[in-house]
């Protein structure tokens, strides 16, 4: 049974929702319910919340030894991922969660009927800014080659080859992070959107999947072309303030000048809650960046 973590951007708990969720014992029972099975993250909209906002698999629930009658829901590593868009509670004038009368506890089971329904909101649809068919990434297999068609599931039922398929969640991954930057590069601050009306730019991971990197816009940078091939190869790097670090293996600093945004700061996302996460930067800058 999938189930409802509620999250809060200001909780006291140690969250950190790519990779664990802590809790008190006052919901173990319900929480061992969703135990190996997809949990979705709500944030209660008022003041400032997101919604439902992304999607996870709960791998096991272990006592937490750092805090007495807590517990942590440990999330199985590449399968967090925030949706391309929230999800608000109520639609119409009807709760998202149709099939619960009482949907206001931090932790919930979630029926299946209403998983699949804010699965399909929060994933979407956006042909618009999907990047050109010459830039996806060669299928994973051959039966998802066609990455144009639309998202769907079949029927009722969410199959997890779907939410773990990297091809669905690299484009769900450059929805959400284009649309926290307002397709907007963060390095240079330009935003170009072609003649096909898709933008320019691209999503960047921070620290790279290939190096357990979640698919969380905390992790992510909206970059154009040059900024991309420089931050992939270390010439490049964001300090805790998003100033733009530079290789001294970078040949001409002066024409990068011209191309980074004058402050040389990168831009922040439209939500302060999207903002680069200190662990990633401080990840890139060990590992990849060229001091």
């Amino acid at each position: 049974m999938p189930g409802v973590f509620a999250h809060r951007r200001d909780t006291h708990y140690a969250d950190e929702p790519y990779r664990q969720y802590q809790f008190p014992k006052s919901y173990l029972s319900r929480a061992r319910q969703f135990a190996g099975d997809w949990v979705i993250y709500y944030e209660p909209v008022k003041p400032r919340g997101r919604g439902f906002f992304a999607v996870a698999w709960l791998e096991k629930i272990v006592a937490d030894p750092t805090r007495e009658g807590h517990y942590l829901a440990l999330i199985k590593p590449d399968t967090y991922l925030d949706f391309a868009h929230s999800v608000p509670r109520m639609i119409d004038g009807g709760l998202v969660e149709s099939d619960l009368a009482n949907a206001q506890a931090a932790v919930r089971p979630l029926s299946q009927r209403d998983f699949v329904r804010i699965i399909n909101l929060g994933l979407g649809d956006d042909e618009g800014i999907l990047p050109r068919v010459g830039d996806l990434p060669a299928p994973l297999v051959p039966a998802l080659h066609d990455t144009q068609r639309p998202f769907r599931f079949e029927q009722e039922r969410v199959r997890a080859e779907r939410l773990t398929s990297r091809i669905v969640r690299d484009r769900v991954f450059r929805t959400a992070v284009l649309a926290a930057y307002d397709e907007r590069c963060a390095m240079t601050g330009l935003k170009f959107i072609n003649g096909g009306g898709r933008a320019e730019v691209a999503a960047a991971h921070i620290r790279p999947v290939a190096t357990n990197g979640p698919d969380s816009v905390n992790n992510g940078l909206a970059l154009s072309g040059t900024a991309h091939w420089m931050f992939d190869r270390g010439l490049i790097s964001l300090d805790d303030d998003l100033s733009v670090l530079i290789s001294r293996q970078v040949n001409d600093v002066e024409s990068l000048d011209r191309l980074l945004r004058p402050d040389r700061k990168a831009i922040e996302p439209l939500d302060p809650a999207l903002r680069p996460h200190p662990s990633f930067l401080a990840w890139h800058r060990e590992h990849i960046f060229k001091h």
